[in-house]
């Protein structure tokens, strides 16, 4: 078979040659990579039938991990770019990316969204009718398919402010993206991913993607077992590598340290990405899983991944999170775009074949994160800060928004939250950066009281960045994504202030 150069490709090629091998398993069943492959079909034949075609739009959403998977393959066949829906998506939020993505269908057994999309004149599919299978040989593709120049995703990320924006991903694009990743972290076909992160969030979906090129197979959780269940789901399912974000790896770290020696054996590598991994926490990974590599890694959803450590190079490097995949180019530029030397600290920039296309209709966002110079390929302008090394390990310093003015000094809250976690007694850190008349404010879960947290800050760093003010919380909520859900923090920290 030629190499895969279209997203059904990687499963196509994996059914062909392990059809018996497990692919993706949920609390709901289970699907070999043949009968993906076969269901996947399937859901081709059905969104056919409801109109779906090349370039028409398929939006899922849905908690069945094995209809999203064949609903996934299924729009690729058919040329349709697919975007998957976390489930609490509902009312406004729903109402706006049906009405900027203009779906032909949408695939969902939640019966208040199916409610919304039928005022928005758009059709539903349940997801039990993209499990049926259908032979190979049946064409599910009119006229001569996808090509790998075409979208085959719609990623929507959402900022503080403004309303959700879809980045756009091509086969070639997702497809390399995939390979490359592949290269460095190296699943093994005798290895069980497990992934409580939802198929919404891209590092949940790409587990899909990564285990079809390697033939491991995914075991699908979610983020109610990313709290106490978690030991135990990973040891019940087997799990080799765990595909974690900061917020869960703490609770996994937490977990550990209480066990009383329970073991998870098997239990070989541990992937972070959403946000940097905190140097306590992995210490507790590696004192309770002896066996464990960690690897680091830094991107965002305009390209995927930019950078991945070797797996424990962090011991090595304890700030940094790797250097660039194959056939990529990072730079790091000063505010009028110039690179700068090593050690200097400015806009990260990222070019490669995984730069992904652009915005979804954001004709001038587009043109503003993803420009041309000198003919050149387009590069990713990510708002992100950090410095490259001699050897060209990127040092990520905080995100454009992660960066605030304190009493006239620039501070990231990366590292003041980094600076929280090393205090003993500190399980969770987050900062709020200042906003109209208050100041930045510093979250924390832990034993510790307040002022002794910020008194116990200054001998991390310097004492201009310690924020004024610290507020302990019996526990910091998430999103869907696992990431610290500030605007719930926040909510919380100005409501306590309004009561005293």
């Amino acid at each position: 078979m030629d190499t895969p150069a279209l997203l059904h490709d990687l499963l196509d090629e994996r059914a062909a040659t392990a059809p018996d091998s497990p692919a993706v398993a949920s609390h709901t069943g289970s699907l070999s990579y043949g009968r993906l492959a076969d269901a996947s079909r399937g859901a081709a034949t059905a969104l056919r039938a409801k109109g779906v075609g090349r370039g028409a739009r398929v939006l899922v959403k849905t908690e069945n991990g094995l209809a999203t998977a064949s609903a996934v393959y299924g729009a690729s066949r058919l040329g349709a770019p697919f975007s998957v829906l976390h489930a609490d998506v509902r009312g406004a939020p729903l109402e706006h990316v049906l009405q900027d993505s203009e779906p032909t269908v949408l695939v969902t057994d939640d019966a208040d969204a199916a409610r919304t999309a039928a005022s928005a004149h758009v059709s539903c599919l349940p997801p039990e009718a993209l499990l049926e299978p259908r032979a190979p040989g049946e064409s599910t593709a009119a006229g001569g398919g996808p090509l790998p120049v075409d979208p085959v995703c719609l990623i929507y990320t959402s900022g503080t402010t403004a309303l959700p924006k879809a980045v756009v991903s091509t086969h070639q694009q997702l497809v390399f993206a995939t390979r490359a990743i592949q290269e460095r972290l190296r699943y093994r076909p005798d290895d069980l991913v497990y992934c409580p992160l939802p198929l919404s969030f891209d590092y949940g979906l790409y587990q899909l993607f990564l285990a079809a090129v390697s033939g491991a197979q995914v075991r699908l959780g979610s983020m109610a077992e990313a709290g106490p269940p978690l030991l135990r789901a990973l040891r019940e399912s087997g799990a080799t590598v765990f595909a974690g974000v900061p917020s869960v790896s703490d609770s996994l770290a937490w977990l550990l340290r209480r066990s009383q020696g329970e073991k998870l054996s098997r239990l070989r590598l541990l992937t972070n990405t959403g946000a940097a991994l905190s140097e306590k926490t992995r210490t507790a990974l590696r004192a309770g899983l002896p066996n464990l590599s960690i690897q680091l890694m830094y991107g965002l959803t305009e390209c995927k991944r930019a950078t991945i450590m070797p797996p424990d190079g962090d011991l090595d490097r304890p700030d940094s999170s790797g250097v660039p995949l194959s056939d990529t180019e990072l730079t790091v530029v000063d505010d009028d775009g110039a690179p700068l030397p090593p050690g200097a600290t400015g806009e990260i920039v990222v070019r490669g074949p995984h730069v992904m296309s652009g915005y979804w209709r954001r004709p001038e966002l587009t043109a503003r994160r993803f420009p041309r110079r000198d003919g050149l390929f387009p590069e990713l302008r990510t708002g992100d800060y950090g410095h490259l090394d001699e050897e060209g390990y990127l040092y990520f310093s905080g995100r454009h928004d992660d960066l605030y003015k304190e009493r006239g000094f620039r501070v990231s809250c990366t590292e003041v939250e980094a600076a929280a976690l090393r205090l003993d007694g500190v399980t969770a850190a987050a900062v709020l950066p200042p906003t109209g008349d208050r100041g930045a404010v510093l979250t924390v879960v832990g034993e510790v009281p307040e002022e002794e947290v910020l008194e116990r800050m200054c001998e991390q760093i310097e004492r201009f960045k310690v924020p004024r003010r610290c507020v302990r919380m019996d526990s910091l909520p998430t999103n869907g994504n696992g990431k610290f859900d500030r605007r719930l923090i926040t909510a919380h920290v100005e409501g306590r202030a309004s009561t005293r």
